[in-house]
């Protein structure tokens, strides 16, 4: 399929030229995994206002969508050519504590999820344009893969919406995953 030139206001999300079927697979991924989250665990929303329940699909829906979004070549290549971006972009990135609060459950263990999100992609993101920065990122995630699920009396939920959360910020974002952050490095030597 061709490419479709995004909007600037949607840069941060789909990088600046998308295909129609990468967008597509994007949203639906996001839409059917956030529905089957809500299908299989419907008492997450016990007790919490509409408007909260529907604030926290949106996040869940955005961690979910993002972790295919930031696996694109245009999304992925429009951060490793703006550096600053990727900093902000790791930094606002506090969807799993929001999610934990607007459902009110497991909220010290998302903080601990958040933090070593965090710190880990702010390691990977350091490491751009190195050969190690794949390597330490598969490090770290796999670390998080392993004891994420260990965590006593974590709801599976959001276990789910954890380990989507972690890949989505320290491994399918975090990585110059296509190189371009290198070239352009190599470029000013």
């Amino acid at each position: 399929m061709g490419q479709f030139r995004m909007p600037s206001f949607l840069h941060d999300v789909f990088g600046e030229k998308q295909s129609v079927g990468s967008i597509l697979t994007i949203l639906l991924f996001g839409g059917v995994l956030t529905a089957a989250l809500y299908y299989r665990f419907p008492e997450l929303t016990d007790h919490v206002p509409v408007w909260r329940s529907a604030l926290a699909f949106l996040l869940i829906f955005d961690v979910f969508a993002g972790c295919i979004a930031n696996f694109t070549a245009s999304t992925s290549n429009f951060y490793a050519e703006r550096k600053t971006n990727r900093i902000v972009f790791i930094g606002i990135h506090v969807h799993i504590v929001l999610v934990a609060l607007l459902l009110d459950v497991d909220i010290w263990y998302s903080l601990g999820i958040w933090a070593y999100t965090i710190i880990g992609a702010s390691i990977v993101n350091a490491l751009i344009g190195k050969h190690s920065q794949l390597f330490v990122a598969g490090l770290l995630f796999s670390v998080g893969l392993g004891c994420m699920p260990m965590l006593p009396g974590i709801t599976p939920y959001m276990l789910i919406i954890g380990l989507l959360f972690l890949m989505k910020v320290l491994f399918s974002f975090a990585v110059d995953h296509y190189g371009k952050a290198k070239h352009k490095i190599g470029e000013g030597t």
